[in-house]
């Protein structure tokens, strides 16, 4: 167990605004804010950032199901993707004789999935628009590719902690393009939880969950996210949206530097 930081709780509790401001950034900065700032090794940090996000999320998607914003049938295809390949991942890596390898591909599957989710940040009005427009020339978007997108965001957030919030979005544009963004938002959140929970169990199976550092970030992010919730709208949402690309390109490409 790592020993108390007062940086930690501080940490927690700046994502956590961030997170409150504009709904996404949790697990895309945690993880990196935890590894190059705070020196936390790549699988704690992943590991220990899953039951985090389990936890924090559960707030939200209690809160967009008492209001009916969760399309509960785009996430049954969601979660039939990702919570398999969720369990197989996890039963892969426990299979390893060390975790020695996902120490490896931590950081290179963190840069991938960071500098993605910053090029759903930069470019969401047009992926918005170009959905749009297939969808008015091809019709709606098949379940079938729903599934396949949550397996790719089940490995990714088992591997990096990533891809459930931002990448879950974008998913929800290209396929349900025509869903509004407060019922896009309950959708991905409803999806995730699962997603975070499931991929935290298996860490912590797997040894790669630190209590003490988990208590550490809650004690800061839940303060930071409803103080975040009450400043939203003041701070104006490109700015925010700018400031949150160039954090997550930074740190996807010193996850590349540092491999």
């Amino acid at each position: 167990m790592l020993d108390f930081n007062i940086l930690l709780p501080i940490a927690g509790f700046g994502v956590g605004l961030i997170v409150g401001m504009t709904g996404i950034g949790g697990g895309s900065l945690m993880t990196p804010t935890l590894i190059f700032l705070l020196r936390v090794p790549p699988v704690i940090a992943v590991g220990t950032d899953l039951i985090f996000a389990g936890i924090t999320k559960s707030v939200g998607v209690w809160a967009h199901r008492s209001e009916g914003n969760i399309d509960w049938m785009t996430v049954r295809l969601l979660a039939s993707g990702s919570l398999p390949a969720t369990l197989v991942a996890i039963l892969t890596l426990d299979r390893l004789p060390s975790l020695e390898f996902l120490d490896r591909i931590v950081l290179p599957v963190l840069g991938v999935a960071l500098l993605a989710t910053a090029a759903v940040v930069v470019f969401r009005s047009r992926v918005s628009r170009f959905a749009e427009a297939v969808v008015e020339r091809s019709g709606e978007i098949s379940g079938i590719w729903i599934v396949l997108s949550g397996v790719v965001l089940g490995i990714l957030v088992t591997l990096s902690s990533v891809g459930a919030g931002a990448l879950g979005v974008a998913v929800l544009m290209l396929c349900r393009p025509h869903m509004s963004a407060r019922r896009m938002v309950g959708t991905d959140l409803a999806h995730a939880l699962p997603l975070a929970l499931l991929a935290g169990a298996g860490h912590l199976h797997l040894g790669t969950v630190d209590a003490g550092l988990l208590a550490a970030l809650l004690m800061g992010s839940l303060p930071g996210i409803y103080v975040g919730s009450s400043l939203t709208g003041r701070v104006p949402e490109p700015v925010l949206r700018g400031l949150l690309a160039a954090a997550l390109i930074t740190a996807g490409i010193t996850c590349f530097l540092k491999v």
